[in-house]
């Protein structure tokens, strides 16, 4: 059975759970060092790994990042909040026990702006964006006898953004897990690395006859560690799903495991529901009050963020929506034109110039916009250079702008005026130039003048060649056919 045949009998219903590490400098409840790759169960301590005694301490920034991230997201932030405990047992879970937030999440409702599978604006409705800690890591695959366990990672601070069950297809899954992750990256809250854990997410999936009221059995799948494979692994689903009930079968609530090398998922253990989780106010965490002033505080020190900057883009500036996405799928390079337009309203220039040259540099040696060795001022004077007449387009791509990057001390107009590359528009010493190449090229200055048109470009690029590129290409198209006129 194919996914389209699929699509024609079935509503697909989706909701994801995605959890955001974040960029704290210590654990949730703890002081131990929150950071990525350090040697395992170094950053640990009694507290993280839950010895008798020991008591949590609240991380203030984790509550910040929260509130951050709710306030870009339209949720409604609570006021008033405790904690709770998750029990069940991990290997990888030291205490036994999660501390997270149930009936009091600190964000609530609000909305994430994307494009659906056919480019139109949809709003993916959230449930709920709480606090909690994550739990360590077990590894399969360093040991062939033994599974190895890190608890480096037990305490670490976790968002965890809940969807409500409007996802409808692979392709929205994409576009909101893409858009999750460029908004934490720009709020600073998370790093967005997939690859290395510190987003995570599962999906929540089911199907269900078109026009049916119910929703069918709900299945989780778990360790996706691309945004790829996430649309790879609902796609596989919604067809199993399809394929287990036309045999007559039953979808089995539990969660699932992704294989990324057949594009499959495996049953990993049955689901539990929320009751075996047995939760209970956590009693070593007060509660917590939130104050308008806070929130007033924190919205205050908000960064841009993506869509704020493409309406800014494409209705203020003039961009393309083209234009606008590719600048500002990267925050950093975002950052940087907004440098740069904060200096020239030369809008359309700036973005060509930041999209071609200084991406094709970036792409070309492995860097990012931050290793890149020219400010955003030097791109400017050399869009101004350009607007002035001094260098044309051609100079400025090919020879200034790479002599620029070799001395990024040096400013474009030097660079040009030291190699003489700025632009000669004497008529009288471009004429006697002209003239000399119409009589060392007798054979095609004849089939010029008798009207082969096509030897403008030669005629063009001889002239550049003897002036190495300095020739303002407007007045010597002019110059050629005044001259050719009169021999």
């Amino acid at each position: 059975m194919t996914l389209e045949e699929v699509l024609e009998k079935y509503t697909v219903v989706i909701g994801l759970e995605i959890h955001a590490q974040l960029l704290t400098h210590s654990k949730a409840y703890s002081a131990d060092p929150n950071e990525f790759g350090a040697v395992p169960n170094t950053n640990v301590s009694p507290i993280s790994l839950g010895h008798p005694g020991t008591l949590p301490r609240l991380n203030a920034q984790t509550v910040n990042y929260a509130v951050k991230l709710g306030l870009a997201c339209h949720c409604d932030i609570t006021r008033d909040m405790h904690f709770d405990r998750k029990n069940y047992f991990y290997a990888d879970l030291p205490k036994g026990y999660q501390i997270t937030q149930d009936k009091t999440p600190v964000c609530t409702g609000g909305y994430v702006l994307i494009k659906d599978a056919q480019g139109n604006p949809k709003k993916i409705e959230l449930t709920r964006i709480h606090m909690e800690e994550d739990s360590g890591k077990s590894m399969h695959d360093l040991d062939p006898f033994n599974t190895l366990i890190d608890l480096n990672r037990a305490g670490v601070p976790l968002l965890e953004i809940v969807t409500e069950p409007v996802i409808k297809d692979a392709v929205e899954a994409y576009n909101y897990l893409t858009e999750v992750r460029k908004l934490v990256r720009y709020l600073g809250v998370c790093d967005g690395n997939m690859e290395e854990g510190s987003m995570r997410c599962d999906v929540n999936i089911s199907i269900m006859p078109k026009g049916a009221k119910e929703f069918g059995q709900r299945v989780e799948v778990k360790n996706m560690n691309s945004i790829r494979n996430v649309a790879k692994a609902i796609e596989f689903e919604i067809v199993r799903h399809a394929e287990v009930l036309a045999a007559g079968g039953t979808i089995l609530q539990e969660t699932r495991n992704y294989d990324a090398t057949t594009s499959s998922t495996v049953g990993m253990r049955k689901k539990e529901a929320a009751h075996d989780y047995r939760y209970f106010p956590e009693p070593d965490l007060g509660a917590l009050h939130i104050s308008q002033e806070y929130i007033d505080e924190v919205e205050k020190n908000q960064p841009p963020l993506p869509n704020d900057l493409l309406i800014k883009y494409t209705t203020k500036l003039g961009l393309s929506e083209y234009d606008a996405l590719n600048i500002i799928d990267s925050k950093n390079i975002a950052m940087y034109f907004e440098d740069m337009i904060a200096k020239t309203n030369q809008y359309k220039k700036a973005a060509n110039w930041l999209m071609g040259s200084v991406k094709s540099y970036l792409n070309q040696n492995a860097l990012e916009i931050k290793d890149f060795p020219l400010s955003s001022d030097r791109i400017v004077q050399l869009i101004e250079l350009i607007e002035e007449g001094a260098i044309n387009n051609n100079i400025a791509t090919q020879k200034v702008f790479p002599a620029m990057v070799e001395n990024p001390d040096k400013s474009p107009k030097e660079i040009a005026e030291a190699n003489n590359w700025v632009v000669k528009d004497d008529s009288d010493e471009l004429e006697i130039i002209i003239k000399d190449i119409f009589s060392n090229n007798p054979d095609e200055t004849k089939r010029f003048k008798d009207g082969e048109r096509k030897l403008t470009g030669f005629f063009m690029g001889q002239i550049m060649k003897a002036t190495k590129g300095s020739a303002d290409p407007k007045t010597t198209a002019q110059l050629i056919n005044k001259i050719i006129n009169t021999i």
